[in-house]
């Protein structure tokens, strides 16, 4: 067993497990690893909100703390079991500025390139979560950050909030259609924000027309956790590369 890897124990059918977090790439480049909490007990999911769905990871290399989605293992009674994490040291407090004037140094060279952005890391699908898992690391991925408030259950599929913009979610196997791109359309409208579609089932042809004269970027979530543009305005969302 690996540092990272902790037993776990469910609490319905008593069954053990051994658990390896999953690693997320930091906006560095590094590898961040959620700290599951060894000897905790674990807790089956029974109700999903959005604050029990993040947790604050400090990045090793870098130091910035970001969210990330909270660890779960899926049990083969069926129980999905959340695993804990332990919590975050707050900063350590900023050392005193000196009294004397520190030595002349040479100015810092300026930049000439931005540094390149890691290459997207897919989180697997098995579950409707993981699907919302993957859209939200993709827009974060993107640069839309804040990604905030509650999860939301739409007409169909799930909305998720981002500084500046709402996305749709259709995690389930029926495409999503006409009326789903129409309405978080309207919603993206009502607060001055835009709006972007993923779905696992693609899009209905009316959907995809409509996408196309409101400029609405579409993704399909492909079962390696990897979003794929649809239309036009995806592909000048995504990165080149």
């Amino acid at each position: 067993m690996t540092d990272s890897c902790v037993p776990v124990r469910c609490p319905v059918c008593r069954r053990d497990h051994t658990y390896a977090p999953p690693s997320y790439p930091c906006a560095c480049g590094a590898p961040v690893v959620p700290p599951v909490a060894r000897g905790a007990t674990v807790t089956p999911v029974t109700d999903r909100t959005w604050a029990d769905e993040w947790v604050t990871v400090r990045c090793r290399t870098c130091g910035r703390r970001d969210q990330w989605p909270h660890p779960e293992l899926e049990c083969g009674c069926g129980a999905v079991l959340r695993i804990p994490v332990r919590a975050v040291q707050a900063p350590t407090a900023t050392p005193p500025v000196p009294t004397t004037p520190p030595a002349t140094t040479p100015p810092a060279l300026p930049r000439s390139t931005p540094r390149p952005r890691p290459a997207f890391q897919p989180v697997p699908v098995r579950t409707a979560q993981d699907a919302v898992t993957v859209a939200a690391l993709y827009l974060r991925w993107l640069g839309f950050g804040d990604i905030r408030g509650g999860v939301k259950r739409a007409p169909s599929g799930v909305r998720v909030a981002a500084r500046g913009l709402i996305a749709l979610i259709e995690p389930s196997v029926q495409p999503s259609s006409l009326r789903d791109v129409e309405c978080v359309w309207l919603s993206a409208m009502a607060e001055s924000v835009t709006c972007v579609c993923f779905s696992l089932a693609g899009y209905e042809e009316a959907a995809r027309t409509r996408a196309d004269a409101l400029s609405i970027p579409l993704f399909v979530i492909d079962l390696t956790g990897t979003p794929q543009p649809v239309n036009n305005a995806a592909a000048e969302l995504t990165p080149p590369g």
